[in-house]
């Protein structure tokens, strides 16, 4: 376990906007309780609160990453209209203290879903 720090800094901030993640047509996801997580000179990512994740949708897979500054990260396939992707999104099921506030909550690849949108209210 490494620790965030000025060479790596890692910073968790509640984002006051909605977020909708959509595949197919369908809502997976939508909350105004996402938390934005900003990892060194990655791309930020919302991490959404699993109450707000349409579970029915998810399906897990054997799939597993290492981040060594916030734990292991497990997988789940995506469905919604009738499209299936493959390892689209990622909890950390036991995150390591410096990250314990997304535990709970899931990650979404842009990539692999039609749209992470984001709206004010």
């Amino acid at each position: 376990m490494r620790e965030p720090g000025p060479d790596h800094p890692i910073t968790i901030t509640q984002n006051p906007h909605r977020i909708r993640v959509m595949l197919g047509g369908f809502i997976v996801a939508e909350t105004t309780q996402a938390l934005t997580l900003q990892e060194a000179n990655y791309p930020p990512v919302q991490y959404i609160p699993r109450e707000d994740v349409h579970m029915d949708l998810l399906d897990s897979t054997d799939h597993h990453t290492h981040c060594p500054f916030k734990g292991e990260a497990s997988y789940f396939t995506v469905n919604g209209g009738g499209l299936v992707r493959e390892n689209a999104a990622w909890s950390y099921e036991q995150p390591f203290p410096s990250v314990a506030s997304i535990k709970e909550h899931l990650a979404f690849y842009p990539n692999k879903v039609d749209a992470i949108e984001e709206f004010e209210d």
